[in-house]
């Protein structure tokens, strides 16, 4: 859809995830001229704000109100006003309700221009030292216990290096579900406090990790998981003592068992047939 002529503008830009100097000049100069600057959380933009001495209206966009909110604003910009979009931190439309927005203006053929600059999700990647030539970002995982464990699930067999959000509250038991289901012996990182005078980058495997954040952590924080690597196909005289010791982490991790045979069947490369087989013959040897 072509964009609709005499509107106003989205200018979706993106401020800094913690050294307030990460920001363009680009950006610096949409903030101080557009006639209204939407945000997350207008407390928090305004401290950037006012290190930059940008007096412009300010108004709250979040997930709470991004449906009445929205709606103003997108009359706003069809009736020609720069409406600049930001997000708490880095960019907006990654895993906040920025991303609605900026599709209903594509929607409505209402001109979007993305202003790029810092993102937390790509640092962490690089600062990890994990592989970064192919890589998937997975933002906040489910909150809902059964969409949760279907992801953990998913990213079992994921061979791309794993991106992941977390609040510092939840990372400890987050990374603790990560090292059964995937494996302790996983390589991993997390960094939190990304470009502050704390920032902090810890390296390790997950069951490493997991016993570093036990006793809690402060700052929004961002795992880096390697992902699986390919292996090579078990010996039929080994495949059944895999199966049983997979099958065995997969229930203390809380999978029922048709769910878990068919996880151990995917991680162990064979059919769900031939899974099924072996677990009828080791049950029939415990016998």
């Amino acid at each position: 859809m072509e964009d609709r002529p005499g509107s106003g503008k989205l200018l979706v830009c993106a401020t800094p995830i913690g050294n307030l100097e990460d920001i363009t000049l680009r950006v610096l100069k949409v903030l101080q001229t557009a006639d209204l600057i939407a945000a997350e959380d207008t407390r928090h933009t305004r401290k950037l704000l006012s290190a930059y001495d940008i007096h412009v209206p300010l108004t709250a966009y979040h997930q709470h109100n991004r449906k009445t909110k929205g709606v103003v604003l997108l009359a706003k910009i069809a009736t020609g006003s720069q409406v600049a979009l930001v997000s708490d931190a880095g960019l907006p439309g990654i895993s906040d309700p920025g991303e609605e927005l900026i599709r209903e203006c594509i929607g409505q053929g209402l001109p979007v221009e993305v202003l790029p600059g810092a993102t937390a999700s790509l640092t962490a990647l690089v600062l990890s030292g994990l592989p970064t030539e192919r890589f998937v970002f997975e933002g906040f995982l489910p909150r809902r216990k059964k969409d949760y464990r279907q992801r953990l699930q998913q990213l079992a067999g994921e061979e791309r290096t794993i991106i992941l959000y977390e609040a510092p509250h939840r990372l400890a038991a987050t990374l603790a579900e990560l090292t059964i289901v995937l494996g302790a012996d996983r390589p991993a990182a997390f960094a939190r406090e990304l470009t502050k005078k704390f920032e902090t980058i810890r390296r390790g495997t997950l069951g490493e990790l997991t016993a570093v954040v036990e006793a809690g952590v402060k700052g929004e924080c961002t795992l880096v998981i390697a992902g699986k690597k390919e292996q090579a196909s078990p010996q039929e005289d080994d495949i059944d003592e895999l199966l049983a010791q997979e099958l065995a982490r997969l229930a203390v991790a809380g999978l029922d068992s048709k769910v878990a045979l068919k996880t151990a069947a995917r991680n162990l490369g064979i059919t769900k047939r031939e899974a099924y087989r072996l677990k009828i013959f080791l049950e029939k040897r415990e016998d």
